[in-house]
């Protein structure tokens, strides 16, 4: 009986094949060198974006933060609320936010996650919301404060993995 023969040719090249289309996902995220061909790749603008600059204009606005608790621990947009993403659960947010008319902003590191949260706001109706334009790593990378959990001014931010690390480039990064 031959390698050929044997089926452990066929689980070789298996095995290649799936180890090669590891190595281009890999690289195509590598590609992406700005927050801008990111969110141009990932996201499809279902939820209207708002600038960092633009924000600073936005009006009382309710701040959400759509990254895990560990990115948010370590520091967040003062007054942002944590809503999470992986067990992110509307109906919880419909308790504490009855107001389905309130100006709402919602943010991760760049604004990936923030966008598939914000499709679900706007589908149960929370029609003010936005998606904070390059997330947390974009305004501190314009220079403004991030929070801890103490409510004290830090440099430190989740950099969420060393991939999307890249974009974070006036912080001090935590992994």
């Amino acid at each position: 009986m031959s390698i050929f023969t044997s089926g452990v040719f066929s689980n070789i090249m298996r095995y290649f094949i799936n180890f090669l289309f590891s190595g281009f996902l890999l690289l195509s995220a590598c590609a992406q060198s700005s927050i801008d061909q990111a969110l141009d790749r990932y996201n499809d603008g279902s939820v209207p974006y708002i600038t960092v600059t633009d924000m600073q204009n936005f009006q009382n606005k309710i701040i959400l933060d759509a990254r895990e608790w560990e990115e948010f621990n370590v520091s967040h947009l003062k007054n942002a609320i944590w809503v999470g993403y992986d067990n992110f659960n509307i109906s919880e947010l419909e308790n504490k936010l009855p107001d389905k008319n309130a100006a709402i902003v919602v943010y991760c590191s760049i604004g990936v996650r923030s966008e598939n949260i914000g499709e679900e706001l706007l589908e149960s109706g929370y029609s003010h919301t936005k998606n904070l334009y390059g997330g947390i790593f974009e305004w501190t990378n314009q220079g403004y404060p991030v929070y801890n959990t103490k409510g004290e001014k830090t440099k430190k931010v989740h950099a969420y993995g060393k991939l999307w690390g890249k974009f974070l480039t006036k912080a001090e990064k935590v992994y």
